[in-house]
C-alpha cells in the first residue's frame, strides 16, 4: 500500500510564492502530495496546485510589478481592513481557481480562523476561492469574511503550518513548510534590498491610495508631523511594524503546536530578506523555495 503523502504549507504573506517553488521541485522529483493543506499565502498556493492552475498562477507571479499588484488592493476605510478582497477573489476566479473543492481529485483544506472563539476552521468543501479568501484575512489588512455563519480569520493566527490537518486528513508523511523560521531571534534591521527591486514600493503605493482617502487637514497634520521629526532616526513603517508583530505571534504558535505534532519533513526556505508586501520579488522566493526541497532530497527519499 502506497504512502499518502501530505503536503502542509504555512503563512508567510509574499514569502508565499515559495510555496510554488517548492511544489514545482517535488513534482520534478516524482513527490506528488495526496493531501495539500495551507494557511495563508500556503491556501492560496496550494489551491492553484489541486486546481491545476500552478503554471498560471507561477506566470502571473514572476511578472507582478508593484503596479499590478497595487491593482488588486481595493482598498476601504470600514469593514475591519484596508482591504476589502473583492479584486483578490475576481483575480482567482480569473486565473480558474473557483471549483468547489470537493470536486478536485487530490485533498485539500484551507484553515481559517473563527473570530468569536480563536479557534481554526478547516475549510474543505465549497467554492475553493472562497475558502482561500477566508484563509488570507490577515488582521490589519485584509476585512475578516463571513463564511458558514462566522467571521473568519487568517488561519495563521490557530495554526500557521496546518501539519496537523495534513494528519488528521489521513496522511502517512507530512512535509511542511515554514516560510517564517528565520525572521525572529535578531533585533530589528531593515532588510537590505536585492539588487535592482524596489521592495518598498507596493508599501507607498497601498498607503498613497490608503492617505488619500482621508481629508485634506488630517494629510497635511501628518506632513507637518513628518517635518517636525525630520531629525529623528528612522523608525519602522506600519507594515514593518504589523509584520513583526504577526511574525512574533505566528512564531510562537508554531513552536508550540510543532513540538507536539512534528511533521516528518521541515522545509525552511532562506525568505528572510522578502518583506510582508513585496509580492513583486516571486521570483527570487519561487528559487529559495526550489533549494530547499534539493537540499532535503536525501531525507525526502529516506521516508518515500
Amino acid at each position: 500500500m502506497a504512502l499518502r503523502i501530505g503536503l502542509a504549507l504555512g503563512s508567510g504573506s509574499a514569502r508565499g510564492w515559495a510555496h510554488v517553488g517548492v511544489i514545482d521541485s517535488l513534482i520534478e522529483a516524482g513527490i506528488e502530495p495526496d493531501i495539500v493543506c495551507g494557511t495563508s499565502m500556503g491556501a492560496l498556493v496550494g489551491a492553484a496546485h489541486v486546481a491545476g492552475r500552478m503554471a498560471e498562477l507561477r506566470q502571473w507571479a514572476i511578472t507582478a510589478t508593484w503596479r499590478k499588484i497595487a491593482r488588486l488592493t481595493d482598498l476601504r476605510l470600514s469593514g475591519g481592513g484596508l482591504i476589502s478582497g473583492r479584486q483578490v477573489v475576481a483575480f482567482l476566479q480569473g486565473l480558474g481557481i473557483d471549483a468547489p473543492i470537493e470536486s478536485y481529485a487530490t485533498q485539500y483544506a484551507a484553515v481559517a480562523t473563527d473570530m468569536a472563539t480563536g479557534r481554526e476552521i478547516w475549510l474543505q468543501a465549497g467554492p475553493i476561492h472562497e475558502a482561500v479568501r477566508a484563509s488570507i484575512a490577515l488582521p490589519g489588512i485584509f476585512a475578516p469574511t463571513w463564511t458558514g455563519g462566522k467571521w473568519l480569520l487568517d488561519g495563521g493566527l490557530a495554526n500557521p503550518i496546518p501539519v496537523s490537518v495534513c494528519r488528521a486528513l489521513g496522511a502517512d508523511v507530512i512535509i511542511a513548510v515554514n516560510l517564517n523560521g528565520e525572521l525572529l531571534g535578531r533585533r530589528y534591521i531593515e532588510p537590505e534590498p536585492a539588487a535592482g527591486t524596489q521592495p518598498s514600493r507596493i508599501s507607498v503605493e497601498v498607503v498613497r491610495r490608503m492617505l488619500g482617502q482621508f481629508p485634506l487637514p488630517l494629510q497635511r497634520r501628518r506632513a507637518a508631523s513628518s517635518v517636525s521629526k525630520r531629525d529623528a532616526p528612522p523608525a519602522p513603517g506600519y507594515f514593518d511594524v504589523l509584520a513583526t508583530a504577526i511574525n512574533i505571534m505566528q512564531d510562537h504558535i508554531t513552536r508550540t503546536r510543532l513540538a507536539g505534532e512534528p511533521p516528518h519533513v521541515m522545509l525552511v526556505p532562506r525568505l528572510r530578506s522578502i518583506g510582508l508586501m513585496e509580492f513583486n520579488r516571486a521570483e527570487e522566493a519561487i528559487a529559495e523555495g526550489r533549494a530547499c526541497v534539493e537540499q532535503a532530497l536525501p531525507t525526502l527519499k529516506r521516508y518515500l
